[in-house]
C-alpha cells in the first residue's frame, strides 16, 4: 500500500472568493442612465419648475457641463475617425470601380428611404391636420416666450443665405478649398472632409501598396487608436445620459409636449411607421435579416442616438456595432455609415416636411399639392445637407417658411419640443445608416450577423483587422 497522502477534496469557493458578477451590458445601463435622467428631470421640474434657481444652479453647474464633456469627447475623435476609416475602406477596396458601384447603391437607396420617410410625414400632416388643432392662445404664449430665440435663428439662416447659382452651391458644399481649414473649426464640416478622404483613398489605391502600405499601416493605427478612445469614453455614458436627459426635462417637463401635442404625435408617428415599418421591411426584403434580429443588435446605437441627439457623435458606436454585430464588412461600413451619419438623415427629412406643414397649417396658409412636392422635395435636399449635430434642421426651417410666404418667427413655437423630438430623429437617422450598411454588404455578396468575410467572387485582399 502507498504511504501517499490521500489528498483531501477541494472544497467549492466561497462567496468571498468568487469573481465580481460581471456588469450589465452597456445598452442596458445606458438605458438605466436615460431613465433616471428623465425620471429625475421631471420630477424636478414638477416640483420646483425648470425656473428654480436651485435648478438652474444644478443645470448650470453638474449635468449641463457633463453632458457636455461626453458630447465634446465624442465629437473630439469624429475627425481622425472619418478621415482614417474612410481612407482605409477606399483603399481596401482595391478597386476604383467597386468603390462607384457601392457609391451608387447607397446613393440611390438613400434617396428612395428619404423620399418615402418625407412622403409619410407630409401624409400625416395632411391627415391630422396638427396646425389646425393647436389652441391659438397657446401658440402665442409660445412665440413670445421663445421669440428671442427664434429671431436669432431667423438672423443666423439669413447669414448663411448665398446668391451663387446652384451648381456653385453643390460645388461649395461638396469640394473643400482647404481641407485642413474645413475641419479646424468648433463645427467641422463633414463633407468636406469626407469628399477629401475618398479622394485620398482613391489616390492610394492606384498609388499602388508597394508605395503606400505604410500610409495605410498608419491610418490603420489612427483608426485603432480612436477606436480605443471611444471604447474609454462610452464608460461614463451611462452617467452622461443621465444628466442630457434630466437637462432636457428638468427644463420644459412635460407641459410643453402636452401644449404642442398634436404636433409632437404627427412626427413620432411618422418616425415609427418609418422606422418599424419601412426599415423592417427593408432589411426583411433587401438584407435579408430579421428585423426583430437587427434592432435587438443595434439597440445600444439606438440609445446612444437618443441621448446624444447627434449621428456625428454617434458615429463611432456606428460603425463598431456595424462590424461586430451585424457583420458589414469594415470598407463597406466606413464608406457608408461615415457618409450616411451626414447625407442619409431620412427623420431629419421626415421633421423638416412636417415642421413646415405645420407651422403653414398654423399661419392660415394652404399650401397647393405642387406646394407640397416642392417642400418635400427641398426636404430630402435638407436631410442630405443638414449637419448630424443636435438642431441642425432649424436654420433650413426658417429657409423653406420664408420661401413659402410663411412667417419665419413661427419657428419659435416649436423651439421648446425641438431638443427633444431632434433625440427621435437621430435614432431614426442613425437606423437608416445601418440598414443602408446592411443592404450594400448584402448586395456585395457578404453574408451578414457573422464575422465579415470577403465574398467569394471578391477580386482583392482580406479586410483590415
Amino acid at each position: 500500500m502507498s504511504d501517499a497522502p490521500i489528498p483531501k477534496p477541494t472544497s467549492p469557493p466561497s462567496a468571498s472568493t468568487n469573481h465580481r458578477r460581471p456588469s450589465k451590458p452597456l445598452h442596458t445601463r445606458i438605458f438605466i442612465g436615460l431613465a433616471l435622467g428623465i425620471a429625475a428631470g421631471v420630477g424636478v421640474n414638477r416640483i420646483w419648475g425648470g425656473d428654480h434657481p436651485a435648478v438652474n444652479w444644478i443645470l448650470s453647474n453638474i449635468t449641463e457641463p457633463v453632458g457636455s464633456l461626453f458630447l465634446r469627447l465624442l465629437l473630439m475623435t469624429v475627425v481622425p475617425l472619418v478621415f482614417s476609416s474612410l481612407v482605409v475602406g477606399v483603399a481596401g477596396l482595391g478597386d476604383v470601380r467597386k468603390l462607384g458601384r457601392i457609391g451608387l447603391k447607397s446613393f440611390c437607396y438613400c434617396a428612395v428611404i428619404s423620399a418615402i420617410s418625407v412622403m409619410i410625414g407630409l401624409g400625416l400632416v395632411n391627415l391630422i391636420k396638427p396646425g389646425k388643432r393647436i389652441d391659438p392662445a397657446t401658440a402665442a404664449g409660445l412665440q413670445q416666450r421663445y421669440g428671442a430665440d427664434a429671431a436669432k435663428k431667423v438672423e443666423d439662416a439669413k447669414k448663411g443665405s448665398t446668391s451663387d447659382s446652384a451648381a456653385m452651391q453643390v460645388i461649395k458644399t461638396l469640394v473643400p478649398a482647404n481641407p485642413l481649414a474645413a475641419v479646424a473649426t468648433e463645427t467641422p464640416n463633414m463633407l468636406h472632409l469626407m469628399f477629401f478622404a475618398v479622394v485620398f483613398g482613391v489616390a492610394i489605391t492606384l498609388a499602388g501598396k508597394e508605395r503606400t502600405a505604410t500610409l495605410v499601416g498608419t491610418m490603420e493605427g489612427i483608426y485603432a487608436a480612436s477606436t480605443k478612445i471611444i471604447d474609454l469614453i462610452m464608460m461614463v455614458a451611462p452617467y452622461a445620459v443621465a444628466c442630457l436627459l434630466f437637462n432636457n426635462t428638468a427644463r420644459f417637463g412635460l407641459d410643453l409636449l402636452m401644449a404642442l401635442g398634436w404636433f409632437v404625435i404627427t412626427v413620432l408617428l411618422g418616425l415609427a411607421l418609418h422606422m418599424f415599418g419601412t426599415y423592417s421591411l427593408s432589411v426583411w426584403l433587401l438584407s435579408r435579416i430579421s428585423p426583430l434580429e437587427f434592432f435587438r443588435r443595434i439597440k445600444t446605437v439606438l440609445l446612444t442616438a437618443f441621448s446624444t441627439s447627434s449621428s456625428a457623435a454617434t458615429l463611432p458606436t456606428t460603425l463598431r456595432i456595424s462590424e461586430e454585430n451585424l457583420g458589414v464588412p469594415r470598407e463597406i461600413n466606413s464608406f457608408v455609415l461615415t457618409v450616411g451619419a451626414t447625407a442619409n438623415q431620412n427623420g431629419t427629412a421626415l421633421y423638416e416636411g412636417v415642421t413646415v406643414l405645420f407651422l403653414a397649417q398654423l399661419a392660415g396658409v394652404d399650401l397647393s399639392f405642387g406646394q407640397q412636392l416642392m417642400v418635400a422635395y427641398l426636404a430630402i435636399l435638407g436631410g442630405i445637407g443638414t449637419a448630424g449635430v443636435p438642431s441642425a434642421s432649424i436654420p433650413f426651417i426658417v429657409v423653406v417658411l420664408a420661401g413659402i410666404n410663411v412667417n419665419p418667427a413661427l419657428i419659435a413655437i416649436i423651439l421648446g419640443v425641438d431638443r427633444i423630438l431632434d433625440m427621435c430623429r437621430t435614432t431614426l437617422n442613425v437606423a437608416g445608416d445601418l440598414t443602408a450598411a446592411t443592404y450594400v454588404a448584402r448586395s456585395e455578396g457578404y453574408t451578414l450577423l457573422s464575422t465579415p468575410t470577403p465574398p467569394q467572387n471578391a477580386s482583392r485582399n482580406q479586410p483590415p483587422s
